[in-house]
């Protein structure tokens, strides 16, 4: 089974512009990423919107997929093909409630419980799990899920469960046989 990639944007972490952005976008749309995913939290609405729209248009049609993480009202705005909810968002089904046929939603999830209550809910495409290694994204002491955990949220859930945190060229094997269905990465496509 191949793992889908999916690239986590975060150009103040790398020092990037937003033009840098988008090169590395339309980079990993050529390379066959299967989602971007948007994650420039400092950005205004308008320029989030138009930001998106941008990669939108440097990335062609689907695939990949193009999402905003935690802002569904822009991901609508934008005509992005979905959201990523962050952990302490608001319920995917409010999301689900308002939002166009065909609209992905995702939802981070740290542990099992959180997987859990996330597909009891009913209104995920996929799950986001990690922190699965150490990441230079997260704080020193930052809590790891680890690989055992993925595991045994990949075999609980009835959706696809991506694997983020610290995934780089070395450790995309290790994921193989984890059940993931794909894994998430920031600094490995920037």
């Amino acid at each position: 089974m191949s793992l889908q990639s999916h690239f986590v944007t975060d150009r103040r972490r790398f020092g990037l512009s937003i033009d840098a952005l988008v090169d590395r976008a339309a980079a990993a749309a050529r390379l066959g990423v299967a989602t971007i995913q948007i994650r420039e939290r400092d950005l205004s609405d308008r320029d989030l919107v138009g930001l998106v729209r941008r990669i939108r248009r440097e990335v062609g049609a689907p695939p990949p997929a193009v999402l905003v993480n935690d802002r569904a009202d822009v991901a609508m705005a934008a005509a992005a093909a979905g959201v990523h909810l962050r952990g302490d968002s608001v319920a995917g089904a409010r999301v689900r409630a308002m939002a166009p046929a065909g609209f992905i939603i995702g939802r981070s999830v740290h542990d099992l419980a959180e997987a859990d209550a996330a597909i009891a809910e009913g209104a995920y495409d996929y799950l986001l799990f990690g922190t699965v290694f150490p990441s230079a994204g997260k704080p020193a002491g930052h809590r790891l899920a680890g690989i055992e955990a993925l595991r045994d949220v990949c075999r609980r859930s009835p959706i696809p469960v991506i694997a983020i945190g610290g995934v780089d060229a070395t450790r995309v094997a290790e994921l193989e046989g984890s059940g993931a269905a794909g894994f998430a990465a920031v600094g490995l496509f920037m």
